[in-house]
């Protein structure tokens, strides 16, 4: 069984220095294989990344707009800049977001047609992204902590909206966090899933700390877990440092000891 390969959130970790070259070149003294980041947009293009993301205005509220009624040409012109930063930062997967739930709006009226507008989008984004070889990834966000508007909030409904679109170049993201919030059920969730999942993400839950950090979550036994079903993809770091990264990393460090890797940095 290959060990778990993880990737470095760079929203998230490495806060204490200023922009995305200096995290960059900390993660890779870290011992990171890859990075990923959510918004890269104000920053020039510095391979490797993934995966970029197509999220809208966020000045404005959004969290992307795959599912956003009247919203479909705004989805379809970030999902050009999300290609074409992937394309240079040699990234091969892009987080296409769903978008929240109109404010006021009850989700149980507007679940059909917003529904709909996603299966719409995502098609386009299939087709786009197929031409680039580039997968599309959708992530259920929990509604329950982290955003209570957002469409897509558990594996259940994003697998069942993947089989409807049907294109093998769009996979599930499985967030652990964002799915014990949820659903809890990991271990039969992970098995369920993973064969649709094209990338991981990582943090403790309910504090969304590093993995060894006090919470609800056994990580060592859900890597073992990845290791034993066959995942080959990146695990993401996207937690919050209770202080500094680096320091914070003993759990990466003793998964590493543990089987053998040698460490490229401290």
């Amino acid at each position: 069984m290959a060990p778990v390969r993880f990737s470095a959130n760079l929203s998230w970790l490495f806060p204490e220095l200023p922009g995305l070259p200096a995290r960059l070149q900390a993660a890779g003294r870290a011992g990171f294989e890859a990075a990923e980041v959510a918004w890269p947009y104000t920053e020039g293009a510095q391979p490797p990344l993934t995966p970029a993301l197509s999220a809208g205005d966020r000045e404005k509220g959004d969290m992307g707009l795959g599912a956003v009624p009247g919203r479909q040409a705004a989805f379809r012109e970030g999902l050009e800049q999300a290609v074409l930063y992937a394309k240079a930062l040699g990234c091969p997967r892009i987080h296409l977001m769903a978008g929240r739930v109109p404010q006021g709006a009850d989700r149980g009226a507007v679940r059909g047609e917003m529904e709909t507008v996603f299966l719409e989008n995502l098609r386009h984004a299939a087709d786009v992204l197929a031409q680039e070889n580039l997968v599309g990834l959708l992530e259920p966000i929990n509604t329950r902590i982290t955003d209570p508007q957002y469409f897509l909030d558990t594996p259940q409904q994003a697998a069942a909206i993947l089989q409807k679109v049907g294109r093998p170049n769009l996979q599930l993201q499985m967030d652990i966090f964002h799915w014990q919030i949820m659903d809890g059920n990991l271990t039969g969730n992970i098995r369920e899933f993973l064969p649709i999942v094209g990338h991981v993400q990582v943090a403790q839950v309910p504090g969304r700390g590093e993995p060894d950090s006090p919470g609800e979550l056994y990580f060592p036994y859900l890597f073992q877990l990845l290791e034993d079903e066959g995942y080959q993809g990146f695990v993401g770091c996207e937690y919050q440092p209770q202080g500094d990264t680096v320091e914070g990393l003993s759990w990466l460090r003793s998964y590493w000891d543990r089987r053998g890797q040698p460490q490229t940095g401290q």
